[in-house]
This record gives structure tokens, sequence and C-alpha cells, in this order.
């Protein structure tokens, strides 16, 4: 028998016959090839096509030689190929006959243990030796062989599950995907020494019950998204997105610090008080109103609840609010909110200096409580380590002597030019000045020019208003506030000068007809201390669905 070899053309598959017309590839594999359909055959003559000759011609007897070793190769290959073929087939009949084994695997609750007490994860920690029911979604799961681990959240905390024997072997079980909700049985033990886990215990499950299963494959939730997938991918799904750790643990703190300020509030005798967010009054300027229909009316969205915060004092005394703000700023910064957490407060019967004091004491107190707090300290402790908890007295900063301050360390304003008396300071000069000073301060004294309407003038210094902002550094600021006028008279000049009919503020202005008295506030962005506190680049991770130019789903 004679066989054929082309390396050009020819192809090393048993299909192929060896003739000129389905020629071989190597030597090597001819010899293998004409082996495997005849064993006892003589051994074929082969034939290998020469370029130069243009022709086949009978292979050398060093070539011969050569392909005899590398046919002997072929063949100890293929031997090993059917063995690795025959062990795959049986691990799969072993993984099959384990698989229906596992189907079998009831899981059923063992009724002569006791009673599980139905309680929170952050409640179980508390019953070590005891049986408990939790419940929630599957945050993390991993297979260990016979043991399968399953870290469970239910918002309350976090606890690891271990599930051994038929419990984890179970088909039901290694159908259990992230996100699936599960309520668990089992006790609840100490982890061993060396070992660490959410709360320092684990469960040991004994039963459980699948609530939920969550889709698996290209639906499962990891696939769906991960943490370091694009940031308008992550808004997207933020319903899911808030499901992290990172997410949840700032929105834990911001409960603590809403909290934490109506606590101070009451320690203050403030009042809580719910106005309108739906207005036809202007607080920060036109430009920035979320404009609505109302009825046929024009109406807007508020800027800021101060207008009817001021209405309150005569009735109620000094008051608050917390509620939603609204400002349509096409602003794309890390700072900016259309809607935002407004936090805002009314005192009357005080000073400049009173209103700046009662601003540090809310600040300093607000944030201690929210560090003393058992959920949220050791959370912010984890998310920004190196915070350090602000101290009174804050430094005073006039706006005049920041402007000197700006000069003499060369930072220039938004034009590329030294600053003047009566620019505004922007963001990017604000904050590195507040950097490089290091400390919160108290801004205070701003030009008429670029404050509002209804903030007083300074006695000493017509040219300035009784205003601060409170910057802290690495955020800048954080809270901007004033007196109020308490003067008819300036106030409807506030009006004049701002282009502004008094007509629709007949309410506002009737505070100061029937009654005036010296008095002033404030407004704090809750996500913008939020930010400082958690350390977070933007805004836009301290509010549960954030909203923005180009952002109102989901």
């Amino acid at each position: 028998m004679s066989l054929y070899i082309n390396d050009a053309t020819g192809v090393d598959e048993l299909t192929r016959t060896g003739s000129k017309e389905q020629t071989y590839k190597t030597p090597a594999y001819a010899l293998f090839a004409a082996q495997q359909q005849d064993a006892t055959a003589p051994e074929p003559k082969l034939y290998v096509f020469k370029t130069e000759e243009n022709d086949y011609l009978e292979i050398s007897a060093s070539a011969l030689k050569k392909a005899r070793k590398g046919c002997d190769g072929l063949k100890k290959k293929a031997i090993k190929q059917k063995e690795q073929a025959a062990k795959q087939e049986e691990q799969a009949a072993a993984a099959a006959a384990k698989q229906m084994a596992n189907l079998h695997i009831t899981i059923e609750e063992d009724k002569s243990l006791p009673a599980a007490l139905k309680c929170k994860i952050n409640q179980a920690y508390d019953h070590v030796g005891e049986r408990v029911k939790v419940s929630g979604w599957i945050h993390r799961l991993r297979s260990n062989k016979k043991v399968v681990f399953v870290v469970l959240r239910d918002g309350s905390g976090y606890i690891q599950c271990v599930l051994t024997g038929n419990l984890a072997l179970a088909q039901q079980t290694l159908d259990l995907t992230l996100e699936s909700t599960v309520t668990l049985y089992g006790s609840i033990k100490k982890v061993p020494e060396g070992k660490s886990a959410p709360g320092g215990v684990e469960l040991d499950v004994d039963y459980y019950e699948v609530v939920g299963l969550a889709p698996s494959g290209d639906e499962s939730f990891s696939n769906k998204i991960t943490e370091d997938a694009d940031p308008s991918i992550l808004l997207d799904q933020r319903h899911l997105a808030l499901r992290g750790e990172t997410l949840s643990g700032v929105m834990k703190v911001r409960a603590a610090l809403l909290g934490a300020v109506r606590r101070v509030y009451r320690e203050e005798n403030l009042t809580e008080v719910t106005p309108p967010c739906m207005v036809q009054t202007q607080v920060e300027g036109g430009s920035t109103l979320f404009k609505l229909d109302y009825y046929g009316e024009e109406a807007f969205l508020t800027q800021s609840s101060q207008l009817y915060l001021e209405t309150c004092l005569p009735s109620l005394g000094d008051v608050y609010c917390m509620q939603e703000s609204f400002r349509a700023e096409k602003s794309h910064t890390r700072r900016h909110l259309s809607e935002y957490t407004h936090i805002e407060a009314e005192l009357a019967f005080l000073t400049f200096d009173d209103l700046l004091q009662h601003i540090e004491t809310l600040i300093v107190k607000s944030i201690q409580y929210v560090l003393e707090d058992p959920v949220a300290g050791p959370i912010i402790k984890e998310l920004n380590p190196d915070f350090v908890a602000p101290k009174a007295p804050f430094m005073r900063l006039e706006y005049k002597d920041a402007i000197e301050w700006l000069k003499e360390h060369q930072i220039l304003n938004e034009e590329g030019k030294e600053f003047q008396f009566g620019d505004d300071i922007a963001e990017a000069a604000e904050r590195k000045m507040t950097d490089t000073i290091g400390v919160p301060i108290l801004l205070t004294k701003f030009p008429v020019e670029i404050k509002s309407f209804y903030m007083p003038r300074c006695k000493d210094d017509p040219r300035v208003t009784e205003s601060v902002d409170v910057l802290m550094p690495t955020v800048g600021e954080i809270t901007g506030g004033s007196m109020r006028i308490a003067n008819l008279d300036e106030l409807m000049a506030g009006f004049k000068r701002e282009g502004i009919d008094p007509k629709p503020y007949y309410w506002f202005i009737d505070q100061r007809k029937y009654g005036t008295c010296p008095h002033g506030g404030y407004g704090i962005g809750t996500e913008r201390i939020l930010a400082w506190l958690c350390n977070r680049y933007t805004v836009r991770d301290c509010s549960l669905y954030p909203r923005f130019s180009g952002r109102c789903k989901p």
C-alpha cells in the first residue's frame, strides 16, 4: 500500500485516504492512520511531495525512522485520550448519579429540636447557644466540598451561616443564588478562635426554606451589576446597587445623621414643621426654579423653606424642617443635586454671633452623636478611617480677609485674575483655601451684591451682610446662613434692588408689619454633610435615588 504526504495541502485526519487527492500532512500521521485502519497490515510505502521536483518521491530512510518514532508518540497519545474519555464518562455518570441522589434529599425540619426564636440578624448576635430563625437575602455564597457558607443580610446586619451534611448536598442548596431570599433555622455559635465573622458569631443551620430564588446565568445578580461598572449603569441599576455594603452603609449613616440633628434641635428647643414644597415665590433666584402648572397658575418646586419657617416664629418660636428642596441648575459637578434633603432652621431674638454659635453647636453635637451611634459610628470608621470630628470654636474669617488671603497665596479667580472685593469665591478657590488652612471655618460678612435680598447689612460696614458659610476641609461649604432683614423698609428696598415683585410675598412682608424681631437662619445640604462624613467623592452617593440634570430614573 502506498500513502502520499504533502505538508502544504495535506490534512492529518483519519477521514483522509492518503491518496494523491487526499494526502496526509506528515509521515508520522500517515503511518499512524494506516495502523488505525489495520494494525496487522505491512507498513505502507510513503511518498513525500518535493516542491523542487514537483512530484512525489519515496521517503528517505532517516525520515522514515523519524516518522516511525512520531507514530509511536501518536499511538500513546491516542491511548491516553481514550483513557481520559473513559474517565470523564465515568465521572459524568457518577455526577449524574450524585445529582439524582441529591434530588432525592428532602430538607425537613427536625421537630424534636427546640422552637426557633424569630429575630432580626442584629438581635441574633445576643442569642449564643440558642436556636433562632432569621430571614434575609443571600449576600455571599461559597461552597467548599461538603460545606456551604452563606452570608445572610436583612438590613439590620450580616450573619455567616454554615450548612453541612445533607443540607449542603441537597440539589435545592446547589441551586441557591446570590440575592435569593431564605429563612434559616439553627443555633448561634461563637466563631472559633482566630476566625472572624459579623457579630463574632455564626449560624449552624439545621433547616431552611427558600422564599424567593433569584435568577442564575445571564440574569444573575453578579451579571446585572458590578462595583467597577460605568457610573451611569450603576445609577440605572440603583435599586440593586443599594444592596451593596458601601451604599447601604451610607444610607444608615444618613438615617443616624438626621436622627442626631433632630436630637440636637430637641435639646435646643426647636419645633419641627413641614412647609409646602409647591410654592409661588423664590428664595435663591428665579433661574434655578422648577416651574409647574398648578391648576392653571404658575407655581414652582421650592428652593428653600426659609420664608415659611420665618412665618412660624411668632407662633411656634424657633423652628426647623427637614425636607426636599429643588434647584434647576444644569450642573454636573460632584457637589450638586437637583433634589436634595434640606435641613433648615429659623431662630428669633438672637444676634449674628448667637447664630454663629448655634450653627457651631449643631454641627459639633450632631457629628458627635453620629460617631457614638452603634451602627453609624463603625461604618464611618470603615469608610473614612481618617475622619476627625470638628471641635468648637471654629475659625472666624471675614470675606474681606479671605480675599486678602487668596491674594497672598496667589490663588486666582475663575477669570484667571487676582481676587477683588466683590468677587464670588468659586468652589475651587474656596476648597483650596479651606484645605490649606485645614480647620473648620465660619466665613462671614459677604458683600451685599452676591447675597440674597433678605440679608441685612452689617452696621459697622454697610458694604457687607450678616451672612455665613461653614467650610470644612476636604469638602468645602456645607452650610449657608444669615440674619434676616427685620425692618420693613429695608426689606422692600431689597426687593427693589433685586427686581422682585413684592406682591406674591405679602404674607412674608407681614412678618415685619405685625411684630418684627431680629432673627436668622440657615440651610444645610444633608448630602454634602454625608459626603464629608463618609468620604464620598460625590453627593450622588449620598442620596437614595439621586436627581440631577439628565437623571430622573429609576
